[in-house]
């Protein structure tokens, strides 16, 4: 009776998942389906899981200038990439200097990195330092530099060294292990989910940022692939909107503009897919365990 009862709660639990897992897939399918739908279909029938009417036109309209595309993609690839290493390694560094408890000025440097998650300097200062004085201006380091310290990853990953045993570091001292190789050895390794947490949250931040291009890039080449898609975006709905003749209205009018905008969903989003199944599995043990310890 008891193994039936294990069973059958088992199942109740596979099955509440399945659903669940159904519900959170089921707008995703929708947007697929109306990223393939022409616009009089969706005027008329709404959007549905199976196109009533098939079209690739947001595609071609999206990938009009496809040389643009893949240099967008080409960039966004290679900063995300950098960035979130570079980014891990310094927030993980400064986390585990905090994390050390006799540490000299431990309170005022912890304070010093709060206030930087609470206050800013503003937007004009922030310019005024990015290109005057660290001649950022159209570089790729532009796209990297400004999001490369965060107070919340560092607080985050600091927690959870200070959660493991203080004797591991104690223990290497007194084998003669040097600070450095005691952090890149020891705690690097046992850091895995904390730190394939904040691998995911930077890595989301770098691919779907177009702030840092809208202030920082003015050369076209170097623009990321956010800005390039919110460009077509945005000129599409000027197009759209503008008042011109009736034949110009007509063409626009065959613009499928909600269309190109799930499109862009779907071409935006593959990277969260590629790369939630590698960090998964640490993702909800290091969020707990950084942010209630300490």
């Amino acid at each position: 009776m008891a193994q039936k009862r294990l069973t059958l709660g088992y199942m109740l639990v596979a099955l509440l998942i399945g659903l669940f897992s159904a519900f959170c897939l089921y707008p995703f399918l929708l947007v697929i389906s109306g990223s393939l739908t022409t616009r009089a279909a969706a005027t008329t029938y709404g959007f549905t899981l199976i196109p009533r009417e098939f079209t690739v036109e947001p595609y071609k309209v999206l990938f009009s200038n496809s040389r643009a595309i893949f240099n967008g993609y080409r960039v966004t690839v290679l900063v995300t990439i950098i960035g979130t290493a570079l980014s891990l390694v310094i927030n993980s560094m400064m986390a585990f200097v905090l994390s050390r408890p006799n540490l000299l000025g431990k309170k005022f440097i912890n304070i010093y990195v709060l206030i930087t998650m609470l206050f800013s300097g503003g937007m004009v200062p922030w310019y005024i330092v990015c290109t005057r004085y660290l001649h950022l201006k159209d570089t790729y380091l532009a796209l990297i530099v400004p999001s490369l310290v965060s107070a919340w990853n560092i607080f985050l990953i600091r927690n959870y060294f200070k959660a493991l045993p203080n004797e591991l570091y104690e223990s290497a001292k007194i084998d003669g292990a040097r600070d450095f190789y005691i952090y890149w050895r020891i705690y690097m390794p046992l850091g895995k989910p904390v730190l394939a947490t904040v691998l995911l949250f930077t890595a989301l931040g770098y691919w779907n940022d177009w702030w840092l291009g809208l202030m920082l890039i003015d050369r076209q080449e170097m623009q990321p692939l956010q800005m390039l898609l919110r460009a077509i975006i945005a000129n599409i709905q000027f197009l759209q909107t503008m008042d011109s003749s009736p034949m110009m209205q007509m063409m626009m009018a065959n613009i499928p503009g909600d269309g190109v905008r799930m499109a862009l969903v779907i071409i935006t989003t593959g990277h969260i897919i590629l790369l939630y199944p590698f960090v998964q599995r640490y993702f909800v043990k290091g969020l707990l365990l950084g942010s209630v310890k300490g």
